[in-house]
């Protein structure tokens, strides 16, 4: 049985947690092109309660990792373990070259480089300040090859 939300853009949403998020959500949107949807500060006006920067038709949710929620104790930046990550991000780019010129200006540490992929497409990985890996790429998976 399906059930995902009917009338929304995007029904899968990420999210993550930044110790800076303020910087996590000015440097997505310079170096990988999000916008801000929605930035909700804390009330002394320092951390990211809630955070919804979108992309196209999809969307991520970002909150400060030093907010004390019932959640804390299940998430970890990449930071503290190890560099690691336990999930990842792919944006659907209509031009590659453009977000990797972008992404390489504002400082992105380029796990694997621009390149051609052998499913089809051109695409980059990239991690951004605080270690989370970016899929960038032309490659299109609802269109069967």
């Amino acid at each position: 049985m399906k059930t995902p939300a009917a009338n929304v853009p995007s029904t899968v949403i990420p999210g993550m947690r930044y110790r800076d998020c303020v910087a996590a959500i000015e440097w997505l949107c310079t170096a990988l092109g999000f916008e801000k949807n929605a930035v909700y500060m804390n009330a002394d006006g320092v951390r990211v309660d809630h955070a919804q920067l979108t992309f196209g038709n999809g969307m991520i949710m970002l909150g400060s990792a030093q907010n004390e929620t019932p959640y804390t104790p299940y998430a970890a930046t990449p930071q503290e373990i190890g560099g690691r990550e336990t999930r990842s991000v792919a944006l659907v780019v209509s031009d590659c070259d453009a977000v990797y010129a972008l992404a390489k200006a504002a400082g992105a540490e380029m796990v694997f480089d621009l390149e051609e992929k052998f499913y089809g497409g051109k695409g980059f990985t990239c991690r951004d300040p605080e270690g989370y890996l970016w899929h960038v790429g032309t490659y299109n998976p609802w269109v069967k090859m």
